[in-house]
């Protein structure tokens, strides 16, 4: 099944939206700004799945571990990746103020 394509032959059109991708440059303009939700969406899913690991271990604790493991895993990657984009932004746009990441 060919792409769906929307705003002409410059994008294609998903479930997020429509994704341009006639240039790199406006792809990294599309997707630097939804990075974020992306990134949650991801780990909120890994959160739920760690929550899941930990209530189907009934008593072996090497599972509830694991299960521990995993979510903390998920929120710390998740914090890495709000504070990481937080410094992209400060360091590129406030201090360099470099064209095309606002």
């Amino acid at each position: 099944m060919p792409p769906i394509f929307c705003n002409g032959d410059t994008g294609i059109n998903t479930a997020i939206g429509c994704i341009p991708v006639d240039s790199p440059t406006s792809f990294i303009t599309w997707f630097l700004p939804n990075l974020l939700t992306i990134i949650g969406g991801v780990g909120f899913l890994m959160m739920i799945y760690g929550g899941f690991l930990i209530l189907t271990a009934g008593s072996d604790p090497q599972k509830v571990k694991n299960g521990q493991q995993f979510f903390s895993s998920s929120v710390a990657g998740l914090l890495f990746a709000i504070f990481s984009l937080f410094i992209l932004r400060l360091i590129g746009i406030d201090v360099l103020h470099i064209p095309g990441l606002q």
